[in-house]
């Protein structure tokens, strides 16, 4: 009855506020039928707000304050919401919910959604993206970040890259905007969930809390919740809709969302005398290279020295899928062995946002004069598709001006040697 009774009410809020897309309300009228197949755990859970917390448990994680976001909705009437992951984030799923959520919350409220997830982009791609997608749109109140899954799955990152990517995406954005309130997400896919009802946290997940713990960010573990439903007999992988959830499961992830708000003492008056208050910053990070002032640098910077042009590729010749929002972007090319080109920079890191296909080959990249060390661009998803992610040449530089040398090596592990630069990142 919650459910059914919360999809109209957001329809109606949606239709009234002008964030009415015809996919949100698809979303939104699918849970309505869903309703009828809701368990009984699971019913309770989301019709049941009083008992929540207790059913929810440590799954939903208050940290810190998020008064700042709610004083701005309540008392100015407005505010910016912002989104930032991979296809999770992207898809018509949890975020357009929470956004019918919020609406709901704050009827009079003017809102400004922020959409910026990207599908297949981990948390290293995020933080050096995050000033051009998300900070350039203005002070944000409240930020949803989600990358668990593609740090897992797409990147197979280390915990030390987690960490230096979440971590730059924390820290940059407070420094940006102190006041800042900050929500992590946890997601689950197949591997992961096998994982968490073994009993162990998945290794993204692990260090995601690490950073979100060092920051006061509050998280929402939808991953846990999901196993842990599961194991119970209360939920099966199929009605949560899977990796990408349905709306189902879409709907736990907002309701633990809501959640978070109850727990932030949302649905109690906001005392007179709250005034923004700056969220206190660490003064040591977990890990001092972290991503925290990372940036894109176009690469019309760089230094052709042979083989390399900026153009649009001229993608009806080049086998493999492509993604519409790459395929109009100039980018720095180069197909044939031996092509050359250089950057110079400042800073503790450098890599490149690329898109890496079926013919996508290897760079060889040298810092400073030094030794080259061979990168491979090719992914597994490149196999028939051009794979956007991010690849780093260097990443434990010491602080100041640097020279990016760049290669494109005879070997190759595809059907090419092609690199594709969208962007170079630069810490």
């Amino acid at each position: 009855m919650f459910l059914r009774n919360h999809a109209r009410d957001s329809i109606d809020a949606n239709a009234a506020s002008g964030f009415d897309s015809v996919a949100m309300q698809k979303q939104l009228l699918s849970l309505i039928l869903l309703c009828g197949a809701l368990g009984a755990a699971a019913a309770e859970r989301l019709a049941n707000p009083a008992k929540s917390t207790a059913l929810f448990g440590d799954n939903v994680q208050f940290r810190g304050s998020l008064d700042n976001a709610r004083a701005k909705f309540e008392r100015q009437q407005q505010g910016t919401v912002a989104f930032i992951g991979g296809s999770i984030t992207e898809m018509e799923g949890y975020r357009p919910l929470v956004c019918s959520l919020l609406q709901k919350r704050f009827p009079e409220t003017k809102f400004k959604f922020v959409a910026a997830g990207i599908s297949s982009t981990c948390s290293t791609t995020g933080a050096f993206r995050l000033d051009r997608d998300v900070l350039s749109q203005g002070p944000v109140d409240l930020f949803f970040v989600e990358f668990a899954v593609n740090d897992d799955q797409d990147a197979r990152h280390t915990r030390a890259e987690c960490i230096r990517g979440l971590e730059g995406i924390l820290r940059h954005a407070r420094l940006q905007n102190p006041v800042m309130d900050i929500v992590v997400t946890f997601f689950v896919n197949p591997e992961m969930l096998k994982t968490l009802q073994a009993g162990q946290a998945p290794l993204t997940i692990e260090a995601h809390t690490a950073v979100a713990q060092h920051y006061a960010v509050s998280t929402i573990n939808l991953a846990k919740e999901v196993a842990d439903e599961i194991t119970a007999g209360q939920l099966t992988w199929q009605k949560f809709g899977g990796t990408h959830p349905a709306p189902f499961g879409n709907a736990i992830a907002a309701k633990m969302i809501d959640e978070l708000f109850v727990r932030a003492r949302w649905d109690q008056p906001l005392p007179a005398e709250a005034k923004p208050a700056a969220h206190a910053l660490p003064a040591a990070p977990l890990d001092p290279l972290s991503y925290a002032a990372g940036r894109f640098v176009d690469p019309k910077l760089a230094h052709s020295k042979q083989g390399w042009t900026l153009e649009i590729p001229d993608w009806k010749k080049l086998p493999g899928s492509k993604r519409s929002r790459f395929t109009e972007l100039p980018m720095l090319c180069a197909t044939t062995p031996g092509a050359e080109a250089t950057l110079d920079f400042t800073g503790t890191a450098v890599g490149a946002f690329i898109v890496a296909g079926p013919d996508a080959g290897i760079l060889e990249a040298s810092v400073d004069g030094g030794p080259f060390r061979a990168v491979d661009l090719f992914h597994g998803y490149s196999k028939g598709l051009h794979y956007p992610r991010t690849v780093m040449f260097g990443t434990e530089l010491p602080p100041g001006q640097h020279t990016l040398t760049l290669r494109l090596a005879a070997a190759t592990k595809s059907a090419g040697h092609a690199a594709r630069i969208m962007q170079f990142t630069v810490n």
